[in-house]
């Protein structure tokens, strides 16, 4: 397996990753999406390249400009996930598959885990020539994310109304960058964030029609199906969806990595045809 450190331009921060090549000529590509705050070296991102490079698969994995959850590059400007915005990582997404487009691999498998899965829902609904979408963890998206959340105690808990309209205030008052500090997860997002994430959310249910290509829908037992909706994606979906419920398993997949290695690399060589013996 080879290794490169690539850098892919944006209309403002470049995107960093890695680009994964077979030892042999590659018969086709994966595009990676990593989970909400999280980056292209940890989680599935660093753990599948291995295994999908096996199977003859080029890969690319990358930050979007949503990764972590503050960081800072050239300057002391912040970055990062407490900025993101919904079209922002729609767009990194499409210019990563542009990049891997000018690489040769105009239709690549496509993988994202959680917030990635679901941004992963949308890319593959817009881009129908996909030819297989693995899901890890996807949550629903929608209007109502925040509030699936923090009916799970999760990011501001019952003082959404309050946020909001703390945040609406903010951004009127041209501090839309500004941070708020939160209760539970996420820690810290800014102002236009967070109305952001109110009202832009794409919806993975309501896109799942527009899912042609064959599926894989993953999720673990300790995981709640009403934020993970494998099941209702699965009666959705416009093509074929396969789901796997892992036991013992959380959102993260600690200790449980080799497993779904197995499962994704199984499941994509016989979808697509490819030799699985390495």
């Amino acid at each position: 397996m080879r290794a490169e450190l690539v850098s892919i331009p944006t209309d403002a921060i470049p995107l960093d990753g890695l680009y994964y090549g077979p030892e042999g000529k590659a018969t086709g590509a994966a595009l990676l999406f990593h989970g909400n705050t999280m980056n292209f070296y940890v989680g599935a991102p660093r753990f599948l390249p291995p295994v999908l490079v096996k199977l003859g698969l080029a890969c690319l994995t990358f930050n979007r400009r949503g990764h972590d959850i503050l960081s800072t590059r050239a300057s002391r400007i912040a970055e990062g996930g407490a900025y993101q915005l919904a079209h922002e990582g729609i767009e990194d997404n499409r210019l990563a598959a542009r990049w891997l487009a000018a690489r040769g691999f105009p239709a690549p498998v496509v993988i994202g885990h959680s917030n990635g899965g679901m941004l992963a829902v949308r890319h593959v609904a817009d881009h129908p020539e996909t030819p297989a979408l693995v899901l890890l963890s996807a949550h629903g998206g929608g209007k109502n994310i925040v509030q699936r959340g923090a009916g799970s105690g999760l990011m501001v808990g019952d003082r959404i109304e309050d946020f909001a309209a703390r945040a609406r205030d903010m951004v009127k008052a041209g501090r839309g960058r500004e941070l708020m500090l939160m209760p539970g997860w996420w820690y810290a997002i800014s102002a236009e964030s967070f109305l952001d994430r109110l009202t832009e959310t794409p919806d993975t249910l309501e896109l799942a029609p527009r899912v042609k290509c064959p599926t894989l829908y993953v999720r673990g037992d300790r995981e709640p199906r009403a934020s993970y909706p494998a099941e209702d994606f699965k009666a959705r979906a416009g093509g074929p969806c396969t789901v796997e419920i892992v036991p013992d398993c959380d959102h993260f997949y600690n200790g449980r990595e080799e497993q779904i290695q197995a499962i994704v690399s199984s499941w994509l060589a016989k979808v697509l045809h490819l030799d699985a013996t390495g």
